[in-house]
């Protein structure tokens, strides 16, 4: 039983790491599988169509593409990444091109979570491991390997995966790829710090040894934050929205891919100009009927949603004091894009009349860019901004530029504040809450004072 033992625990190792190698080979990966369905079926629908007709692509190709192309395939070592823009921009579906490219060879994915137990499995999911679960050593011993909690667990699972990358690059002279998506579902606690940390510290070990790089893209500004204090070879990529030309192109391609009518360049700019370049929002507007009429109806509720989550009540509780100052101090910093937005306005014009800008050849608008610490002055608080980017209302650069999320943010954004009585609802809902603070003050200064008199001397 004993040299049975020992051979059995030598042979469920060596495959352990057998089967973690199988979840980098070329071919089947989870995540690449489910995003290949839908290119099946549209490439099937394309099949049926005359061959007179043009097949377009199904994702429009952004600039950054060739880099992540570049990195999914192991041709840039050294270094790990961080992909940083607003949500909907197209990152997770640059990935899955580059991956969908190379056929998955040498590259895992997997999601992040807030609980760490789920991001556990996930983990394991992408690296066909099972965390000892699956051995049938429990028989010998009196601990359950579980006991040991999500973060040893997943360092256990790192272990071995270094040990494949180790094997893997001495055969190919390629580092393996892991891409951790959405980063920023760990929570902002104590936990999702530590979990984020903790790859970091793996991702700058591999990234200077050139066996393995890891790939990390967010919606929100504090990973970033959080991961530069002990960078060192971590680069980031930003990625935003595109152009106006861009998007109208993109546009028009979309309507072609999904074999619909396509209008006039004119109703393509104008939705465009509503919406913006946001990916996610283009791909709504190419399966309307009516673009013109679908970029409204979006941009209507995107401002219904604006309210919802930071509207004003001028006469408010003092139960909803805090919530009233975190929505008034949020609307200071968009008033202030607005009124940036239509001072970049007033001053074309001015150069269009005076001749220094020639009407045909106008540039596009860039979004109101504000500094981060003039954020903080604008709002009188410092601890806002985090909120805001996590409600996708604004975007962090790398550069801590402020900027609207998106071109429709500020558009809604526009719609409220241009509103007749806007400002004085603002200054209500603001002395309203001065009022309640100094209330609150009174009366703890009041008691105090009482105590005072009741205390013995």
């Amino acid at each position: 039983v004993f040299f049975g033992g020992i051979a059995y625990v030598a042979w469920y190792k060596k495959n352990v790491l057998d089967k973690m190698e199988l979840a980098f080979a070329r071919g089947y990966d989870p995540a690449l599988e489910l995003a290949s369905a839908a290119k099946r079926r549209n490439a099937s629908h394309q099949s049926d169509a005359s061959p007179s007709e043009p097949v377009w692509p199904e994702h429009v190709r952004r600039r950054e593409q060739d880099l992540i192309d570049r990195v999914i395939r192991g041709a840039e070592a050294g270094q790990y990444y961080m992909l940083l823009g607003p949500k909907g921009t197209g990152k997770g579906t640059m990935i899955l091109d580059a991956m969908q490219a190379v056929q998955a060879e040498g590259v895992a994915m997997c999601d992040a979570h807030p609980d760490l137990e789920v991001f556990r499995l996930r983990l394991g999911k992408a690296l066909n491991y099972e965390y000892n679960e699956d051995t049938q050593t429990g028989l010998f011993q009196r601990r359950d390997p579980r006991e040991a909690g999500p973060s040893l667990d997943i360092e256990r699972a790192l272990n071995k995966l270094e040990k494949v990358a180790l094997r893997h690059t001495q055969r190919t002279g390629r580092p393996l790829i892991l891409v951790i998506n959405n980063v920023h579902y760990f929570k902002n606690d104590d936990d999702g710090k530590n979990m984020l940390l903790q790859l970091q510290y793996r991702a700058e070990t591999w990234a200077a040894g050139g066996i393995m790089t890891l790939v990390f893209s967010t919606d929100d500004f504090w990973p970033y934050l959080l991961m530069k204090k002990v960078a060192t070879r971590l680069q980031v990529v930003a990625v935003g929205d595109l152009s106006l030309k861009d998007a109208a192109r993109a546009t028009s391609l979309m309507r072609l891919n999904m074999r619909r009518a396509l209008p006039d360049a004119v109703s393509i700019q104008e939705a465009v100009s509503v919406v913006g370049g946001r990916l996610s929002y283009l791909s709504k507007i190419a399966r309307a009927q009516d673009v013109q009429d679908a970029a409204n109806n979006i941009l209507a509720v995107e401002t219904a949603w604006l309210q919802s989550q930071i509207g004003l009540i001028p006469d408010c509780d003092d139960d909803v004091m805090d919530e009233q100052k975190w929505s008034s101090c949020s609307w200071l910093l968009l008033r202030e894009f607005v009124q940036q937005r239509r001072e970049d306005e007033r001053e074309r014009r001015k150069a269009v009349k005076s001749g220094k800008l020639s009407p045909d050849d106008l540039d596009e608008l860039p979004l109101p860019k504000i500094p981060y610490y003039k954020c903080r002055q604008i709002m009188t608080r410092p601890d806002f901004l985090e909120g805001l980017d996590r409600a996708n209302i604004i975007a962090i650069d790398v550069n801590h530029n402020v900027t609207p999320d998106s071109l429709l943010i500020l558009r809604a954004a526009q719609e409220v504040v241009e509103t007749s009585g806007f400002n004085k609802l603002l200054d209500d809902v603001r002395n309203r809450v001065d009022e309640i603070e100094s209330l609150h003050r009174t009366r703890e200064l009041t008691v105090g004072h009482f105590r005072g008199h009741m205390c013995p001397i």
